[in-house]
């Protein structure tokens, strides 16, 4: 089996996911490029050099550039704090390498299109960290829709709610800095963005509001700081093809933990999923007797592509982290040449000048078109 050198630049929980994607991937679908973990890189060498013994990884570094230089590394994922991906994605790129890069895209507009024009000049796959639309389920909801199978849809509803802000006696860390992004726009709402993306296409127009339930939050050494950015957003979309929308997003909802509840409607029924519940989702068809019409509940097995690879039985259900193997042997695919389903950077910058928009509109309080 041809194999592939790996790079990965960060350690953090979405460096380990990579790492347990690239060493999960071959077992898992065997038909792809084998990776290598080859390199690498943190902050220090005494970190990096612990995370390579406990992730795998043959080499390691305290200088990411080392990482990039390293002609044995051909496929570098970036999974580093947000302000930090523009420059490493695109010292990656103009060394000819491949990136998996976590998402979002860059805190910058002006970040995103460098990162995108980068890509293009380069000729390698450039791939964002957009996991959510590897599910079985969102696959499936997908097919689903292209089928009309609830008619034309007209309008989605679209929330993502999370608690690890909620508390207010929580200490300030680098998501309330202005140098992280907007904050739930960009932090997590780009993901419902990409759910949107694949399944019905681009946000042409918007109008929204940010909030910070907290505006000051306490330091380390006892005082307050002022919170820098917005906890809670809720827009306006329109969708081409003239599909209506609504986005709420809430990093600071108490009890919710992972949620992304995705709301379709069409002209012959409704598609409601719900990511707490991420291996299974309801369809309601309008196309029966009124005694008898009710939400029927799908829950995923080896019929939903590509759940097989994990599980012979339906209903013992996948994770965030096999999402993540499903994205490797998505980014691998693409490096082959073949088909894939992925956000490359062409895609993700259409996601953040969704995002953009959004921010300017809470700023100029009207719509803006993208």
């Amino acid at each position: 089996m041809n194999t592939i050198g790996v790079g990965l630049i960060g350690t953090g929980y979405m460096g380990k996911c990579h790492a347990l994607a690239w060493n999960a991937v071959t077992p898992v679908f065997g038909d792809a490029l084998r990776p290598r973990l080859v390199h690498l890189a943190e902050v220090s060498p005494e970190l990096a050099a612990q995370k390579a013994d406990e992730f795998g990884f043959a080499k390691a570094t305290g200088d990411w550039r080392v990482l990039i230089a390293d002609p044995d590394v051909a496929v570098v994922s970036i999974t580093t704090p947000n302000q930090f991906h523009a420059e490493m994605a695109i010292a990656a790129l103009e060394a000819g390498k491949h990136v998996w890069c976590e998402k979002p895209m860059a805190v910058s507009l002006a970040d995103a299109e460098r990162m995108a024009a980068a890509a293009q000049r380069s000729g390698t796959v450039a791939a964002l960290g957009y996991n959510y639309i590897q599910n079985p389920a969102i696959r499936q909801i997908g097919a689903l829709i292209a089928e009309g199978a609830i008619g034309v849809v007209n309008h989605v509803r679209l929330e993502m709610d999370e608690d690890f802000m909620a508390d207010p006696a929580a200490q300030f860390y680098w998501k309330s800095q202005a140098s992280s992004g907007y904050g739930a726009l960009d932090d997590f709402g780009v993901h419902p963005l990409s759910l949107l993306a694949v399944l019905l296409g681009r946000v042409e127009r918007v109008c929204a509001t940010m909030a910070k339930p907290y505006p000051t939050r306490p330091t380390p050494e006892g005082g307050q700081r002022p919170v820098e950015t917005w906890d809670i957003a809720n827009v306006m979309l329109e969708i081409e093809g003239g599909i209506s929308g609504i986005l709420a997003l809430n990093r600071a909802a108490w009890g919710r933990k992972g949620r992304l509840a995705l709301q379709l409607f069409g002209s012959g029924g409704t598609i409601v999923y719900d990511q707490e519940r991420m291996n299974e989702f309801s369809i309601y068809r309008a196309d029966g007797s009124t005694r008898t019409q009710g939400f029927t509940n799908v829950l995923m097995g080896p019929a939903h592509e590509p759940y097989q690879h994990f599980v012979p039985a339906p209903g013992h259900g996948l994770g965030f982290n096999d999402l993540k193997v499903i994205e490797a042997h998505e980014v691998l695919a693409a490096i082959a040449g073949r088909p894939a389903r992925i956000i490359d950077f062409a895609g993700g910058l259409q996601i953040e000048q969704a995002v953009h928009a959004m921010a300017r509109s809470h700023h100029s309080g009207e719509w803006v078109t993208l």
